[in-house]
């Protein structure tokens, strides 16, 4: 799985929407838009080549969503207002039947992948990933997920691109009961002509309280707010309002050429002319995408075929139209089989011969689904559709889901629920030494390795099972005390993980030459005072804002010293002490406090792709062949040294020989499993680090 994967997140589900066979209604009274067919071709066209070889946002997650509220909530809308009885049973036959057939057949295809392609250990994150789709909360999951710092990166799970059609679920089942509701209050009354307008009061409420928490959350908690339902509901909002205004918009011909062109442009260009849209939408920069869909559609209002303006006239032609019919099949398929090709691959990039074949096979896919899985389940119009095919097809879907949740449900249950994987507690140095083989060559009997691969997400250090770190979505500045809480001595354990993660090695010392262990940690935020903090390519908008507080709040704490880390890793290999982190030491210095900087750990990578030592184990790879090359993952000479020496009260150490052998950064030592991540210490070899790290400190703090 990749850390850096340009593949980002630009996901929509093209034609998620139920619409009629013969075309796209939409309720104006002018027959069905075919150019919309072809709005919803080109959309998901641009999605998958974004995709595969651009790596990023083309706005067409957005132009989906617009398009998905304007179908669906104007086939409610006439539903409602036709006084059919048990309408909205049909709808929702209607919508499922449009939308599971081909989301079976391709998560039963992803599960069936999994199992053949990714080492067990990422089995139970498909198998969640799996469920949370086809119970439409998959934007949740990965809002979560992308705000835990130790989760599996969700930027490159073969299912991520189906956060929207969770989004979309949700809001057809939003927008189906509110319109029931005002249906049902105007039926009693019998003014069923009232239904669109006290809809419309509704939607257009909605939309501008939507708009503004959008905004606010693309500048406070991007990573969530991409994901989340209440920021993006605007977009499916606004197409929802021009369905209710659909019978009332007839704009000047001059003016619907304008909004064609517009239009048209704003979709093929959106990605080009916002680059960074991932870490912008669906913030007010969305505006783009979603104006230019509502363009396209409101151009060709009222109007017959034959006078649309010439780009809609494009957008209809049969080509676009084909597109438009496979765009749903094609936008579920091209992402996993893209993810499984670059997972295989071990790269972040298709390539134009790779990328050409995933287009193609997604492509072949797609018609396969249309033609075989979803035509027959239509009614009216071309392709087979006998009550024998119908049947086959029903009775082949059903055994799909039923083997897809029994195979995912049942894996989570006996492995997650029933024996759930605990960390390993602590271990005998005589057969488990950890580090003190590396450092004092402790001899390493033949035992099983612990904490077992399983057991390996289990190994968290104490603040992350206690909720004394800061996560993404906290500003709050937390701090708990550990080690002995009546010691005269304090030692400030302050930045992110990476400073957690030596937390269970300070116990010991501290237990064994008491100290008190005050800690002030967030998530993916070191000590910075630089304005654009990132992490994983996503800016952290409170990291700066919360060192500042830190660093104010150490000065008045006064503890004895402060731990932190001193350098990171460089992309390019090797390690680094950023420019930042001399402004840090600096403020430090200016408020009289002693630091004790400590290099950091290597990072897992093969070139800039992240990888879990648990899962190379898993997938076959034994604890050197899953270890890095010393010269890749560390410079030869720890890069804090220098830079530390015009700071008298800041002094670096570094137990890089505890950690890593003279030629390979190994994933397990001494009987120990080192990493219990991509790049965070499991507990345990944490604490066989006792040893090393209190000769080290030693002759720094003078405190044993």
């Amino acid at each position: 799985m990749s850390w850096s994967s340009p593949v980002l997140r630009d996901n929509g589900s093209p034609s998620s929407c139920p619409r009629p066979a013969t075309g796209t209604r939409t309720g104006g009274g002018a027959g069905y838009r075919s150019d919309l067919d072809g709005l919803r071709g080109l959309a998901i066209a641009l999605v998958v080549v974004f995709h595969v070889w651009f790596g990023r946002v083309s706005g067409g997650v957005d132009v989906f969503l617009v398009l998905s509220g304007f179908f669906f909530t104007g086939m409610v809308l006439r539903r409602a207002e036709s006084g059919e009885p048990r309408w909205a049973l049909a709808v929702v036959r209607r919508t499922l039947r449009r939308l599971v057939p081909a989301m079976a057949v391709v998560l039963a295809a992803v599960v069936v992948a999994a199992l053949v392609l990714l080492p067990y250990t990422q089995w139970s994150t498909v198998a969640t990933q799996v469920l949370a789709s086809l119970l439409y909360y998959q934007n949740w999951q990965l809002a979560l997920t992308w705000s835990d710092y130790l989760a599996a990166d969700p930027s490159v799970s073969p299912l991520q691109h189906l956060w929207s059609m969770s989004v979309q679920g949700q809001y057809y089942l939003a927008a189906l009961v509110t319109i029931a509701i005002v249906a049902w209050v105007c039926g009693r009354f019998s003014r069923t002509d009232r239904i669109r307008p006290a809809v419309g009061g509704l939607v257009l409420a909605l939309a501008m309280a939507s708009f503004v928490y959008a905004a606010h959350g693309t500048a406070t908690n991007q990573g969530w707010n991409y994901y989340d339902s209440f920021a993006r509901a605007w977009e499916l909002l606004i197409g929802a309002g021009i369905a209710i205004l659909a019978p009332y918009l007839m704009p000047w011909r001059r003016l619907r050429l304008a909004l064609s062109v517009f239009g048209l442009a704003g979709v093929v260009l959106c990605g080009w002319l916002i680059l960074d849209a991932a870490n912008r939408f669906p913030g007010p920069a969305a505006l783009l995408p979603v104006c230019a869909a509502v363009a396209v559609i409101v151009s060709a209002m009222q109007l017959r075929p034959a006078d649309w303006p010439l780009p809609n006239r494009l957008l209809a032609h049969p080509t676009m139209r084909w597109l438009g019919d496979i765009a749903y099949p094609l936008y579920l398929w091209h992402w996993p089989i893209l993810i499984f090709f670059l997972t295989e691959r071990g790269n972040t990039h298709a390539g134009l011969v790779g990328g050409t074949g995933v287009i193609a096979l997604s492509v072949l896919l797609a018609w396969v689904t249309y033609r075989w899985i979803e035509q027959p389940l239509r009614n009216g119009g071309g392709g087979t559709r006998s009550p024998r095919s119908r049947h086959l097809v029903t009775s082949a879907v059903a055994v799909l889901l039923v083997a897809t949740v029994t195979v995912t449900a049942g894996w989570q249950i006996a492995v997650v629920r029933v024996n759930p994987p605990v960390a390993a507690g602590e271990l005998d140095p005589v057969r488990y030494p950890g580090a003190e083989a590396l450092a004092s060559g402790a001899p390493t009997p033949a035992e099983p390795m612990r904490p077992t691969v399983f057991e390996a997400p289990t190994e968290v250090p104490p603040p992350t099972a206690d909720g004394c770190i800061a996560d993404w979505d906290t500003r709050e500045v937390l701090t708990c005390t550990y080690g002995d809480p009546d010691a005269d001595r304090t030692l400030a354990l302050v930045g992110s993980s990476h400073a957690e993660h030596w937390l269970p090695a300070l116990q010991i010392l501290a237990a064994e030459h008491p100290f008190r262990i005050q800690v002030y940690l967030k998530m993916g935020c070191p000590l910075t005072l630089a304005d654009d903090a990132m992490y994983k390519g996503e800016p952290i908008p409170d990291c700066r804002d919360w060192s500042a507080e830190v660093i104010d709040r150490l000065g008045v704490d006064r503890p004895d010293w402060v731990f932190t880390t001193g350098t990171r890793p460089r992309d390019e290999g090797g390690d680094e002490t950023p420019a930042e982190y001399l402004d840090v030491w600096a403020a430090l210095s200016n408020r009289g406090l002693n630091v004790v900087t400590i290099r950091d750990t290597p990072w897992l990578r093969r070139g800039t792709i992240r990888y879990k030592a648990a899962d190379c184990l898993a997938g076959g790879g034994n604890r050197l062949s899953c270890g890095m090359r010393r010269e890749d993952a560390l410079a030869p000479v720890n890069p804090g040294l220098e830079p530390a020496s015009a700071f008298p009260s800041v002094f670096p150490i570094d137990l890089t020989d505890a950690v890593c052998e003279p030629a390979v950064c190994a994933v397990a030592e001494g009987n120990i499993l080192i990493y219990h991540d991509e790049h965070h210490l499991t507990a345990s070899y944490s604490r066989s680090l006792a040893g090393p790290l209190g000769r080290a400190l030693q002759p720094v703090l003078g405190w044993w």
